[in-house]
């Protein structure tokens, strides 16, 4: 059963809450660990915005509805990437609200070294790091 907090948190303070736990990684951080094949980046973003803007070459695309069922190396519907719970996973979201929210979750099923891209998507294309057209 599950009890009232003692006053509701607003997103701003639950994602300043969430984040002291998150080694959080700059676009360039996130690009050299995906070069080194030492992390495994992983969109979340919606088919819109992968259409409009483009696509990271290499990262996962997973539907945010779909990443707990898909990154669980345990789950029967994971994906071939999903190898361990050891696998440092970097979500990628359009500005870095929605992944650090996702990390956490990741993190909620052993995913320990789940993180997040600071500005998302849009903090990568702007340090001018590799961007594909959506086909």
């Amino acid at each position: 059963m599950s009890t009232r907090p003692e006053r509701p948190v607003g997103i701003d303070e639950l994602l300043e809450r969430i984040r002291e736990d998150l080694d959080r990684v700059t676009a360039e951080e996130a690009y050299d660990a995906t070069r080194t094949d030492e992390a495994l980046l992983v969109d979340i973003r919606y088919a819109a915005l992968r259409e409009r803007d483009g696509l990271i070459p290499g990262a996962l695309v997973v539907e945010r509805n779909e990443l707990e069922w898909r990154l669980d190396p345990q789950g029967s519907h994971r994906a071939p990437e999903a190898t361990s719970h050891d696998l440092r996973v970097v979500v990628v979201c359009n500005e870095g609200y929605a992944s650090s929210l996702a990390a956490v979750s990741l993190r909620q099923l052993g995913l320990w070294r789940a993180t997040d891209l600071v500005g998302g998507f849009q903090a990568w294309k702007a340090a001018g790091l590799p961007v594909t057209p959506a086909s």
